[in-house]
């Protein structure tokens, strides 16, 4: 068996840490690899819902980018617009 020479340094380190032999740690981490090799393959397969929309940018975003802007100078113009929309929406809370 061939070894990575720097990982086998540090396999040396960490049994000389823990008062263990390297022969223990190598068996331990052989284990463990192939105890949750074991639990991920009997795992139930997990179904992600995908979005359902159109394809494409928002329309907001269109539009901007339809005026020839870049897409970063898009996204500015829209973060300002919500933030503008924000301190719009507290200062007419405020005024209630």
């Amino acid at each position: 068996m061939r070894i990575d020479e720097a990982l086998l340094n540090e396999a040396k380190a960490f049994a000389a840490r823990n008062g263990r032999t390297l022969n223990s740690v190598m068996e331990e981490a052989l284990r463990q690899l192939m105890n949750r090799s074991e639990r991920i393959a009997e795992r139930p397969r997990v179904e992600l819902p995908a979005f359902g929309g159109e394809p494409g940018y928002a329309p907001r975003m269109q539009v901007a980018l339809g005026m020839g802007h870049t897409f970063d100078e898009a996204v500015d113009d829209l973060w300002l617009e919500e933030q503008l929309e924000t301190l719009e929406g507290i200062r007419r809370d405020d005024a209630r």
